[in-house]
């Protein structure tokens, strides 16, 4: 950035290049993913003004910077390496479960990445393949009023074929900076070696963040804010057809109404209305609209505050 500009969400972490493989399919498909997607859409459909720091390979297509810009991403932090790779991901999908693959990486993200100019009122860390420094997330810190964590990137082991597994990780450095934890069940019980859900997000909670959320898939989300615990529904999809990216989405739109002031359990509810559209389609085909966003949005909420006044 040659001049300060100031945004409302900067994602940071690698774009993705996304093999899905599902049952709801009859062949394999290539769509464009990764956090700075999915988040960055997700928030910009909501009002928020967008940029991402990435980096991916000559195999990067134009048409996907296009479908980006056209859709509110700045990119003028993302960096296209001569002779490297995007970060490449097979998902297969059977009974709902995913098994990842990893084919190919691009470059890590330093904090020489991080330019000084950067200036967002949140900015939200999402590795997807252990590729940011911690130097960079403490520079990052620097730049914004808020940090945002999802940490699903640093909890991944990968075997010689690239398969996924689950690792340890609890790297208190940057936990201690963080202000927002988002992460899936099966992360966040692997950070904290606790299987029992709100052990593990008071666990989280020691760290530094105030409030600490987990994803739930068809089960929704629960939110620790303020030492209270609140169970916010899912979204009941039209039709769910692809998963992936859901929980990215989430936290776009969270994020897009934090940086408004609102309520943190509205802010759930708009992230859950959020998720529901992105898996009535494959890759990042559906978005709602602010309106249609809002408007599931609010059905949701009626339930988590009814749930919150049964819970007192």
């Amino acid at each position: 950035m040659n001049q300060i500009r100031m945004f409302h969400l900067v994602t940071v972490g690698h774009f993705a290049l996304d093999t899905i493989l599902s049952p709801k399919i009859t062949r394999p498909r290539v769509v464009l993913g990764g956090p700075p997607t999915y988040v960055s859409v997700a928030a910009a459909k909501m009002g928020a003004r967008v940029s991402v720091i990435s980096k991916v390979g000559d195999d990067f297509s134009n048409e996907y910077l296009k479908w980006l810009q056209n859709n509110g991403v700045d990119l003028s932090e993302l960096k296209r390496i001569p002779k490297a790779s995007t970060t490449h991901y097979v998902l297969e999908y059977k009974n709902w479960k995913r098994q990842l693959r990893l084919e190919a990486r691009a470059p890590p993200i330093s904090a020489n990445d991080i330019p000084k100019s950067l200036q967002s009122a949140v900015v939200h860390v999402a590795p997807i393949a252990n590729e940011i420094s911690r130097d960079a997330v403490t520079k990052l810190r620097k730049s914004a009023r808020v940090l945002s964590l999802d940490p699903q990137g640093f909890v991944r082991s990968f075997d010689r074929k690239g398969n996924v597994s689950l690792k340890p990780w609890r790297d208190s450095e940057v936990l201690a900076q963080t202000d927002i934890f988002k992460s899936a069940t099966y992360e966040i019980q692997a950070i904290t070696g606790t299987r029992d859900l709100k052990s593990a997000m008071k666990k989280i909670g020691d760290y530094a963040p105030k409030i600490v959320i987990v994803t739930r898939g068809l089960k929704g989300s629960m939110l620790l804010f303020d030492k209270q615990f609140y169970n916010v529904p899912a979204c009941k999809s039209e039709l769910v057809v692809d998963p992936t990216g859901a929980g990215d989405a989430f936290i776009g739109a969270f994020l897009s109404e934090y940086v408004k002031g609102k309520e943190v359990l509205w802010c759930c509810s708009v992230g859950s209305a959020a998720a529901s559209f992105i898996v009535e389609g494959f890759g990042p085909a559906r978005f709602g609209e602010r309106h249609e966003v809002y408007q599931r949005a609010q059905a949701i909420y009626e339930k988590a505050v009814g749930k919150k006044k049964q819970s007192r």
